[in-house]
């Protein structure tokens, strides 16, 4: 039986980051820069229902049996396993890498997830539809977000952008011009599951305030894609920074995340907002293509410790 590879894509979100938790929309697109890899061989003279876990990245090398059963890792291959209804299967080693930032907003748990799942069903013989391996990141995602959205296991599966409404059915839809955006990196990692979790806090102490904001990020959110469809691309940059007012209002935005998107601004960005869940990780940079080094040179003198240029429809 011969190795087998998968992989899955980063992803940032343009548009609807928290408020896509309350059922208004978001934007989100693939970055193909970056992506998770998982490696599945046989693991020859080991016993059967053994699988060799090896992640030099988080400084993982144990049986799928020793790792606890609330880790992402183990949770994606033991949901793979059930959905295939396979109890007895040959011995193999998983090896997992990864070039996306951990907890920076890029996807990196739900680009994992992906890779697994489609690497082990391949592995035993089965290809899942995407639409299974989305529902099967999606129930990891518990473990990295408390309340997913649902929209980061979406776009990394189906690797194009997607209109995201929780709970119905995924959108994709055209893009009517390509257009580049440039990501900064903060460094700092910032857990989702609690930024999302003193959104919900502070929603239950005002909704009202915090239903306004929702609503006026979800009115962003279908402005852009009409916007992104008809190629009207310089537009989004306001849409942008509106965005990031809101979340700053919101109150998860940071110190370094708001000096980012001022200097990417004052570089030449049509606009700039955070990404993602917010309290560090990464911004993002609506840019005229010629003008993409700049912007990123000057989110790394500013502080940025990671900066990647990604095109999106192209």
């Amino acid at each position: 039986m011969p190795a087998l590879s998968a992989s899955a894509p980063g992803k940032i979100i343009l548009f609807g980051e928290h408020s896509v938790v309350y059922q208004q929309p978001a934007i989100a697109v693939p970055v193909m820069e970056v992506k998770a890899i998982a490696i599945a061989s046989p693991a020859i003279g080991k016993p059967s229902n053994t699988v060799q876990v090896i992640a030099p990245d988080i400084e993982i090398n144990s049986t799928l049996k020793t790792l606890p059963l609330d880790h992402a890792i183990s949770m994606a291959i033991d949901l793979t396993l059930k959905e295939l209804g396979i109890s007895d299967y040959p011995a193999f080693n998983l090896r997992i890498s990864s070039t996306i930032p951990l907890a920076a907003g890029l996807g990196s748990g739900a680009s994992v997830s992906v890779a697994i799942i489609r690497v082990v069903s391949n592995f035993l013989g089965q290809t899942l539809s995407d639409e299974v391996v989305s529902q099967l990141a999606y129930e990891v995602e518990k473990i990295h977000h408390g309340t997913p959205s649902g929209i980061d296991n979406s776009v990394v599966t189906f690797a194009q952008p997607v209109y995201f409404i929780k709970d119905r059915l995924l959108e994709t839809f055209p893009i009517g011009k390509p257009f580049t955006i440039v990501i900064g990196d903060t460094g700092i990692k910032s857990s989702t599951a609690v930024s999302v979790g003193d959104v919900r806090k502070a929603w239950q102490a005002d909704q009202k305030v915090y239903e306004d904001f929702f609503e006026s990020c979800g009115t962003i959110a279908k402005k852009a894609r009409e916007h992104i469809e008809n190629g009207e691309i310089k537009k989004l940059g306001p849409l942008m920074d509106e965005n990031h007012a809101l979340l700053q209002k919101m109150n998860v935005s940071s110190k370094e995340l708001d000096t980012l998107v001022l200097a990417s601004r004052d570089a030449g960005a049509w606009g700039a907002k955070l990404s993602g869940g917010g309290r560090g990780g990464n911004m993002i940079a609506l840019v005229d293509e010629d003008s993409s080094e700049n912007v990123a040179d000057a989110l790394m003198n500013t502080g940025a410790v990671q900066t990647i240029i990604t095109k999106v429809g192209n």
